[in-house]
């Protein structure tokens, strides 16, 4: 099995493959100041097994179709829509987010929750523009300083992981700049990474290893993710995610 296979296997049984909350995503949808009453038409890009779309259909009444490229997240995703009695509402798509068979101006809302960096946050916000009717909404977390600086070796591991990690007020430029006019931004607290996410992670890594029979990859992969927690709780106070919620300018 390849390094990507075993990541998608890590991650299929959990409930969110990143730093979240049910709470964030109402506050996000809150601030976004959308009226729901009407039916929004959303894309989740990105969404994984489903967490945030659920939510999405379930608690705002959205149309929502959901896209990742796992198709054991989406296999994931149907069957908890399918329980939920949300299939009404939920619509499950396999697909690249870089190769997405929208049409211009299909959506009232994008939304997408620690994914977009698979894209870049630029790519992904220059891409995705046409998708949203004038005056659409899109709300995208996405990796963040918090801090005008920070422990030189953290900054190095940040930047070989994910170049555009940058601060909000960079993030908000580079929105303006794609024609997107900020409504709201906040900080996701740190039990977001630490019990919704980190934490049910760690408790899978015996399973998983198990699964795997120890194979030297999976063992890599179970470190480099025990590195990346270790990372967090020690130096959460210099990065986390940022809660995007801009409006297409205009």
């Amino acid at each position: 099995m390849d390094d990507l296979a075993l990541l998608i296997d890590l991650h299929r049984h959990q409930h969110r493959q990143g730093p979240g909350s049910a709470a964030v995503t109402a506050r996000a949808m809150t601030l976004a100041g959308l009226d729901t009453a009407r039916g929004l038409r959303v894309a989740d890009i990105g969404c994984g097994t489903g967490a945030a779309a659920l939510q999405l259909a379930a608690q705002f009444g959205a149309d929502v179709t959901a896209v990742d490229f796992a198709a054991e997240f989406i296999g994931q995703l149907d069957a908890a829509a399918r329980e939920q009695s949300l299939s009404e509402r939920v619509h499950p798509l396999v697909c690249a987010m870089e190769s997405l068979p929208f049409a211009d101006a299909e959506f009232d809302l994008i939304w997408s929750e620690g994914a977009i960096y698979n894209m870049g946050f630029v790519d992904g916000i220059r891409a995705w523009r046409r998708f949203l009717k004038p005056g659409g909404t899109l709300v995208v977390s996405e990796i963040t300083w918090l801090t005008g600086s920070r422990p030189e070796a953290l900054e190095r591991y940040w930047l070989d992981a994910y170049p555009e990690i940058a601060s909000a007020g960079a993030k908000l430029a580079q929105l303006e700049a794609n024609g997107y006019d900020l409504q709201a931004y906040f900080s996701l607290p740190a039990d977001c990474w630490l019990e919704n996410y980190y934490l049910p992670l760690q408790e899978a890594f015996p399973a998983f290893l198990a699964r795997h029979e120890n194979d030297p990859a999976a063992r890599n992969l179970v470190a480099a993710e025990q590195e990346e927690i270790a990372l967090y709780r020690a130096h959460q106070s210099y990065y986390g995610y940022g809660m995007y919620i801009a409006r297409v300018a205009g």
